[in-house]
């Protein structure tokens, strides 16, 4: 019967966790949404409901400690409770980025538009497909679905480096853009960073259905760099 209840409150937590990435992501849509219709009153909707987002981080922070102390798992639970405390720290930063995005698009819609908004916003939604199945791959254990969203980062940071560059060619052009240019170009790192944390929770993944640590390793049929 302790056995079963331990596997109740691992499922608790799955849930309370999973309740948090379904946050976060939001928490980007609604943050790229914000910059793409001009609308700060939802910028200012997502700044605030960070506060929601901090509090589940600091729930499951607090229950993961608890069970570790109660239960002292070995083995696969231990990894889940480990892992699910790291993935919340990611998921919670996620939601910081989308916050400082909103923050820069308040900015931004105090101006005219730099120009039209295609890169952005298509980066910002391979970055939110990558959270969304990072989550996905955590739900399921599903190793392969978690090293897939590895693979992916590549092309968003491909796409910040476009943009930087085409952000740099109208500060170079005319230097009354050179603001909007720079509040552009920090939105594109924002949205990098949300592409960093998921493939960091993509990488727990993998430690949790696996028991493989394989951040900091290079990728089979990379090379590494001297």
């Amino acid at each position: 019967m302790p056995h079963r209840h331990f596997d109740e409150e691992l499922e608790d937590l799955k849930t309370k966790l999973l309740r948090m990435a379904g946050l976060a992501e939001d928490q980007i849509d609604k943050a790229l949404t914000a910059l793409m219709t001009r609308d700060s009153t939802l910028a200012r909707e997502v700044i605030e409901r960070d506060r929601a987002v901090n509090t589940l981080d600091v729930e499951i922070d607090e229950e993961c400690i608890r069970l570790l102390a109660l239960h002292q798992p070995a083995a696969r639970d231990l990894r889940l409770v480990t892992t699910a405390m790291k993935i919340s720290t990611e998921l919670e930063r996620i939601s910081d980025l989308a916050e400082n995005i909103s923050e820069r698009a308040i900015e931004l819609n105090e101006e005219p538009q730099l120009k039209p908004y295609i890169d952005i916003p298509m980066m910002g939604k391979m970055a939110r497909a990558m959270v969304k199945e990072s989550i996905d791959a955590f739900v399921k254990d599903d190793a392969a679905v978690a090293r897939k969203v590895l693979t992916n980062d590549d092309f968003v940071d491909d796409l910040m480096e476009q943009i930087f560059r085409e952000l740099l060619s109208f500060m170079i052009e005319d230097t009354r853009t050179i603001t909007r240019a720079i509040r552009l170009s920090f939105i594109a790192k924002y949205l990098e960073r949300i592409a960093d944390h998921a493939t960091n929770i993509a990488e727990l993944v993998v430690y949790l259905v696996e028991g493989k640590i394989i951040r900091h390793t290079i990728p089979p049929g990379s090379q590494e760099v001297s």
